[in-house]
């Protein structure tokens, strides 16, 4: 199999869109259920259009700021982890060889190689790239688990605003009297189509991903009717 098939036939895998695919559905469920969750509440305790409105809209923006903060901050942190241990087996290698060759040897072992065929595959690997050998298989780092935070950030936040843009529309446009039971059918609606969209670009199941997505959304929709009910008053 030549080195083009090969990459074609990894590119094909799902896995290789897990990154990118889990910040995006991520924020877009997170600004779908946000955003209705937000408005559901202030419709509860508010008869004024207006101030649905902006609780939404400011609830929009911050939320999308914050899913771009925040998962730029959680990935840089992962990268930030692997690069330590990246520059500490360096150090090992340079200080230790024959010890770092033999614990690459045992982990082709433990793997299913007999030992004698584990060390001629670390050694030959060790000869090739022994860095990239001990990043990949003793410190389990790899191109498909790395993540760029931009890219992360950007992707979250931005799923986030299209997410949160479906409820803001229906907020725009339902009679006001009605507005709980409008934003809550339109967004198990939304809820389905994102989970047909991500179960359709990862390989999942389909019917597991809508059922997940909508359970835990009726879930956060209902308690904030409920804090609304419970706290609202008249504005």
């Amino acid at each position: 199999m030549s080195k083009i098939t090969i990459d074609n036939y990894l590119d094909s895998h799902y896995i290789h869109r897990s990154n990118w695919l889990r910040a995006a559905v991520l924020g877009a469920n997170d600004g779908i259920i946000s955003i209705s969750s937000l408005a559901i509440g202030v419709a509860a305790a508010s008869s004024s259009r207006e101030s649905i409105v902006l609780a939404t809209v400011a609830g929009l923006v911050a939320g999308a700021l914050s899913m771009a903060a925040g998962e730029y901050v959680s990935v840089s942190s992962q990268t930030d982890t692997e690069k330590a241990d990246i520059e500490r087996e360096k150090k090992e290698l340079e200080e230790m060889p024959e010890e770092e060759l033999n614990m690459l040897a045992q982990i082709y072992e433990k793997r299913g190689l007999k030992r004698e065929n584990a060390f001629q595959v670390a050694k030959e690997l060790t000869e090739v790239d022994a860095l990239g050998a001990h990043i990949q298989d003793e410190l389990g780092i790899n191109e498909i688990s790395r993540a760029d935070p931009i890219q992360a950030a950007l992707a979250s936040g931005a799923a986030f605003l299209a997410g949160g843009v479906f409820p803001l529309l229906m907020i725009l446009f339902a009679p006001i009297k009605e507005m709980e039971y409008w934003l809550y059918g339109s967004t198990i609606l939304f809820l389905m189509i994102l989970g047909v969209v991500a179960a359709k670009t990862g390989g999942s199941n389909v019917m597991k991903a809508i059922v997940r997505i909508t359970v835990w959304g009726t879930i956060a929709m209902g308690l904030s009717a409920l804090v609304g009910y419970l706290f609202g008053v008249n504005m």
